[in-house]
């Protein structure tokens, strides 16, 4: 709830806060980000170990950051259409099916991303 006498730095330090605590609830909360998170850190230790590049380096975070973006507003759509219509529901289970496959689409995305990045490193 916005705070009608907080000067603007206060307002985004305030904003801040909520955002870091919505990314712990996901990470202690959510399975479905704990494992994304967990493949981001396991590709980023691989990262290190195989020396990737710079400019693989950045394929590699956007493809993780992706992932994670995309699953986190799966989730959230799903707890909203949860909230709205907890009993199944024709339409509602379409928006979540609909949600589930942006997170997969980004999920196939950075795998095909990792296969470029790793495959030469193999052969």
């Amino acid at each position: 709830m916005k705070n009608p006498n907080d000067s603007f730095f206060k307002g985004r330090i305030r904003s801040l806060k909520f955002a870091f605590k919505g990314a712990y609830l996901l990470l202690t909360t959510e399975h479905s980000i704990m494992v994304q998170f967990g493949l981001g850190v396991a590709v980023t230790i691989l990262g290190f170990v195989m020396h990737i590049s710079p400019i693989e380096w950045m394929f590699q975070l956007i493809a993780v950051g992706m992932v994670l973006v995309a699953e986190s507003l799966n989730t959230g759509i799903e707890k909203l259409c949860d909230f709205i219509h907890p009993d199944y529901h024709e339409r509602i289970g379409f928006i979540k099916d609909i949600s589930a496959g942006a997170a997969t689409f980004a999920a196939i995305i950075a795998i095909i991303i990792g296969l470029i990045i790793y495959i030469p490193k193999f052969i």
